[in-house]
């Protein structure tokens, strides 16, 4: 592996590994109750951790036949959520029918930052890296 794909996979790691303790932090710490969607990305992220730490440690071909399954499912669910935070998706049409109501918002800065936003910021930013890996090695 060269140094630019070592690079890559390091960022990968480092947003994912972000991304997974913020989620920690909103729950554990502040005491944020996650929505149905909320455990479904954390279902597809948390996973992602070890796998680019793996390959960090263990350089192999394979990282995007193992990391791409859970990058875009998990990145089909936060665009999901986040038309419903946008209002384009209507609540009805959510699975989040116990519990916390899955259009809940903690917090939100500058009108459109809000925990949402941030986990389809990681996975957007986690799956053009992990593309541009796969293009490099192609």
């Amino acid at each position: 592996m060269n140094k630019v794909n070592s690079s890559l996979v390091l960022v990968m790691f480092i947003v994912a590994s972000v991304a997974t303790l913020g989620s920690l932090f909103f729950s554990e710490v502040m005491e944020f109750i996650p929505c149905s969607m909320c455990w479904y990305q954390r279902i597809f992220m948390y996973p992602l951790v070890l796998i680019f730490l793996i390959n960090l440690l263990y350089p192999d071909d394979k990282l995007f036949k193992y990391s791409a399954p859970l990058v875009f499912v998990g990145l089909g669910f936060a665009i999901y959520h986040n038309l419903l935070m946008w209002g384009i998706v209507p609540e009805s049409a959510v699975p989040c029918k116990q519990g916390v109501p899955c259009s809940t918002e903690y917090f939100e800065y500058f009108g459109f930052i809000n925990i949402p936003f941030l986990s389809l910021a990681a996975y957007g930013i986690i799956a053009v890296l992990l593309l541009s890996l796969q293009k490099s090695r192609a």
